[in-house]
């Protein structure tokens, strides 16, 4: 009995070991193992039948058991092992880049030139201790005019007509509705500097366009003058344009009083290039500030015509089309 079952024993794991050896994948492996190793395995059932012999074969069969399960365990470990450094291997190599290959050509992004001049413009004001605000481009006639010591019979009012829409709202035909808004809100003093797009009705021609952009700057605080403002003013475009020649010319806006053009010697000639002013008491009134405690200057002048002199564009529909040839240059 004791020399068959060792017989039986050791064909096992004869048997096992070749099979291990064969085996091409991990699922295969862990089949072998549960065949030959499991609760319900081959080595198993053998070793049941160790209950017949006698106390004295069961040492020595108990011996050889042991062998035979630990040569097949490391077998199997063995297999194992070499079973997953070759999958990794394979994983490694379909993974793998070819360094020397060229890649696939993306062109690089590049900022507009309009949002360029913006992030410039803004930049210089933040430096001056200016807040960027914002606001909504659909606005009320109230905000949009009324606040802004524009009623509904202004004359004003026509160079400014704008796109009206179903529910009596109107897209805004300046930022300094962003101001109005800010001003309910907040308390003097305050320095603000307000971009974003603007709509008026106007026929698109070379230096004209329908939708534009603007930035307006605000500032309230007691005591401020009109030579405040003409020195916020002249670092603004000296750092814009360089130390040019700047000049100041009266002019008319309803919701300034004083109110001027800028104009900058550019290329040998007077190019006008901002509209500013001392605010209006009326438009302190309209939010609740006191003109006999607090004043202010407002200013504004629209990005495209800083980007057309700056850039040295002809027609503002450039901006606009979005032509490759064109703004490859910037």
């Amino acid at each position: 009995m004791t020399s068959n079952l060792e017989d039986q024993l050791l064909a096992l794991r004869q048997e096992a070991e070749a099979a291990v050896a064969f085996a091409d994948t991990l699922e295969r492996l862990e089949e072998l193992r549960v065949n030959y190793l499991g609760k319900k395995g081959q080595l198993g059932a053998l070793l049941r039948s160790m209950v017949e012999m006698s106390a004295e074969e069961r040492p020595k069969i108990g011996a050889i058991a042991n062998t035979v399960k630990e040569a097949l365990q490391n077998s199997l470990d063995q297999q194992r092992a070499a079973l997953e450094s070759a999958q990794i291997q394979a994983q490694l190599e379909a993974e793998t880049l070819d360094v020397t290959m060229p890649g696939i050509y993306r062109p690089q992004g590049r900022i507009h030139p309009l949002n360029g001049i913006i992030d410039q413009a803004l930049d210089i004001f933040v430096g001056m201790g200016y807040t960027v605000a914002q606001g909504s481009e659909m606005e009320t006639d109230y905000y949009n005019f009324e606040a802004l010591n524009t009623p509904q019979d202004h004359p004003a009012r026509d160079m400014q007509d704008t796109f009206y829409l179903p529910d009596g709202n109107l897209l805004r035909t300046h930022t300094s509705s962003v101001q109005i808004r800010y001003m309910e809100k907040e308390e003097p003093p305050f320095r603000i500097v307000a971009p974003g797009r603007v709509y008026r009705r106007d026929d698109v021609d070379a230096t004209h366009s329908a939708v534009f952009h603007q930035i307006e700057l605000l500032a309230v605080d007691e005591g401020l003058t009109f030579t405040d403002l003409k020195g916020t003013v002249k670092i603004f475009l000296q750092a814009m344009f360089g130390d040019l020649p700047i000049r100041f010319r009266a002019s008319y806006f309803p919701f300034t009083e004083p109110s001027a053009e800028v104009d900058l010697q550019w290329n040998g000639r007077w190019l006008e290039v901002m509209g500013c002013g001392m605010v209006d008491p009326n438009v302190l009134k309209s939010v609740g500030y006191n003109p006999e405690i607090y004043s202010g200057f407002a200013a504004g002048f629209g990005v495209e015509r800083f980007t057309m002199v700056l850039h040295q564009v002809d027609d503002i529909r450039r901006l606009y089309n979005s032509d490759l040839r064109f703004l490859r240059q910037f």
